[in-house]
């Protein structure tokens, strides 16, 4: 089934009547005609078919499902308990679930003789347990984390396996990125506990097509809905809204940070959502932008803030502007009013996350704006994601009035050690994502520019890791100040610094390793050397005495790797003696054996 992205009419003109209950909420919430979702999900919903509807992020896909879910509840013939639960939303962020949550609530005032609970992370599980036996649930909201661990709570008194035996609808909203692998485990284990007599919904912007998914969450010939976007070609099928203004500008990683600063500061006045690839570079590049982006409120959220993410979340919503710096925790679903634009500093690592970003902005008819910097080596990406996610991009002229902040941050940097570390890890956690991403044909580890890039990070000097070992960067300039004098403002972290390098300084020290630094360092050490010291290690540390065959073979190998090292010989050379030493061993060790048996 495919219908157009235009408005479908009234409430009353669905072939079904909706309750005057729910009627009357929809009129408060202002709603007064339905999205093509709603008017394409609802009556097929209602009637207990499963669906599996695919439409562009923003088109009003929970009012789609929570409608349907309170009139399934409603037509039950048995009244639900306390402790049954009828109705389960499963969805992957807890700022979505939240999100659910309050519109249900919205909708419960009318029909309090139902109950709801929200399920996710970020507070203490015990407490989700005693609410729930204290108060019931017959609507479950929840993440599929701490819904997983709800489950194995019996031992706290909470027997969610047999509250589900009742449930008469199971909704997975942002479906595809919960059937994939991320989730896999825990949605079958969730998936498991469930009746197979129920009605399944699934909801995205970007549905999956593999059949297997949708049996694995159980829909049984599932009536499949595409909303398309009015005046949108049937073989085109865009992912975004048409209303969306989709740009990308290129810029040299040196640049990247400066202009996006330029780019905040000219659109002061209006509410921006900013995306990094990492944890680490949110907590940097949100730190620093708090201090350069001046009389504007910014805030941060990733996935590894535990208490903090909800508050933050409701604050944001509310503001009329503002910038929020984020991870792609915040990419799925999330319906903050009167977003303008969403800049995406990183290109996210896979290209359905793309769409679902761009999808915070334009949403329900607005109008909305998202831009993404590209470094000049992917602009094939352009063409990519117009190719495989049917979302084209037009070039922005390059923003004006760029001034350089990086010197500031290196400022912040000197003045708290806090800084520093942030952006050693923000530098390292870019790398590494970088290296995994899914355009791994555009994005290539090997084209980096690392001296560029770190000058983009505004770093002091280069941290220690694999990727740039054994290599020079002569167009960076590292600090000439020793940056272990750098000091942390916090004067108990400063206080435990100290004490830890009192510690290393009173430890006896061990001979430095000597490698040259034109060779990577995998060709300084072969496979085998690392294995010997490991095992002679070993040997040492368990105590066991080396006989005095096994010490003059590893002294016999010592020798020749010393050769390798100056050269005095090629590595074949190397593995040959070294072959033949170990043959010569395994013969020895035979004959001993033979004349063992013969005794």
């Amino acid at each position: 089934m495919k219908m157009e992205n235009t408005t479908e009419g009234t409430w009353d003109s669905l072939p079904v009547k909706l309750n005057d209950g729910i009627l009357q909420t929809l009129e408060e919430l202002k709603f007064t005609h339905m999205t093509p979702v709603q008017a394409a999900c609802i009556p097929l919903f209602m009637s207990n078919k499963d669906v599996a509807a695919e439409a562009v992020t923003g088109s009003g896909k929970t009012l789609a499902f929570v409608i349907p879910v309170i009139e399934q509840l409603l037509k039950r013939d048995e009244k639900l308990k306390k402790m049954q639960v009828g109705a389960l939303v499963i969805t992957p962020t807890r700022e979505l679930a939240l999100q659910i949550s309050e519109v249900v609530e919205k909708f419960l005032q009318r029909f309090q003789q139902f109950t709801q609970i929200l399920l996710i992370g970020g507070s203490n599980p015990i407490e989700d347990v005693e609410k729930f036996k204290e108060q019931g649930a017959n609507i479950v909201i929840a993440t599929p984390g701490r819904l997983e661990d709800m489950f194995r709570r019996k031992s706290d008194g909470l027997d969610l396996a047999a509250s589900v035996k009742s449930l008469d609808v199971l909704v997975l909203d942002e479906a595809d990125r919960l059937l994939d692998m991320v989730f896999y485990c825990v949605l079958n284990t969730i998936l498991s506990h469930l009746p197979k007599q129920r009605r399944t919904g699934l909801f995205s912007a970007t549905q999956t097509q593999e059949l297997e998914k949708l049996v694995r969450a159980g829909l049984r010939n599932p009536v499949r809905i595409t909303v398309k976007e009015k005046g949108v070609a049937a073989t085109s099928a865009q992912k975004t809204p048409s209303r969306l203004s989709n740009y990308y500008t290129l810029c040299r990683s040196e640049d990247k940070f400066n202009n996006l600063v330029a780019f905040l500061r000219q659109h002061k006045h209006e509410k921006q959502l900013v995306f990094f690839s990492t944890c680490a570079c949110v907590e940097y590049f949100g730190r620093a932008l708090e201090t350069l982006i001046k009389k504007v409120t910014v805030h941060c959220i990733h996935g590894k803030m535990k208490n903090k993410r909800n508050k933050i979340f409701a604050d944001f919503r509310a503001q009329k502007s503002g910038i929020l710096v984020c991870t792609d925790v915040m990419a799925r679903g999330i319906d903050i009013p009167d977003v303008n634009w969403v800049l995406q500093y990183d290109p996210p690592s896979s290209a359905s996350a793309f769409v679902h970003r761009c999808g915070r902005t334009a949403r329900i008819g607005n109008q909305g704006n998202a831009l993404v910097f590209l470094l000049p080596m992917e602009e094939s990406y352009v063409n990519f994601l117009s190719i495989n996610q049917k979302c084209p991009l037009q070039k922005m002229p390059p923003v004006a009035d760029v001034v350089d902040v990086l010197p500031k941050v290196k400022a912040m940097a000197v003045a708290d050690r806090a800084m520093f570390d942030r952006g050693m890890r923000a530098f390292v956690s870019y790398v590494q994502a970088y290296a995994k991403h899914e355009c791994s044909l555009i994005f290539r580890i090997k084209d980096l520019n690392f001296a560029s890039l770190a000058r983009g990070f505004a770093l002091l000097r280069l941290p220690k890791m694999p990727e740039l070992r054994g290599k020079t960067f002569p167009d960076f300039t590292e600090t000439t100040m020793d940056t272990d004098t750098i000091r942390y403002k916090d004067k108990n972290r400063e206080k435990q610094r100290q004490k830890m390098l009192a510690e290393l300084k009173d430890r006896p020290l061990l001979p430095k390793k000597n490698f040259s630094r034109n060779k990577a360092w995998s060709k300084q050490k072969t496979k085998r050397e690392r294995r010997r010291k490991v095992a002679t290690k070993r040997k040492h540390d368990e105590g066991s005495d080396v006989d005095d065959e096994d010490m003059k073979e590893l002294l016999n190998d010592t020798r020749l790797l010393k050769k390798l090292k100056k050269g005095q010989i090629s590595e074949e050379d190397f593995e040959k003696q070294i072959t033949a030493g170990a043959k010569q061993k395994r013969e020895a060790a035979s004959l001993d054996s033979s004349n063992e048996q013969d005794v």
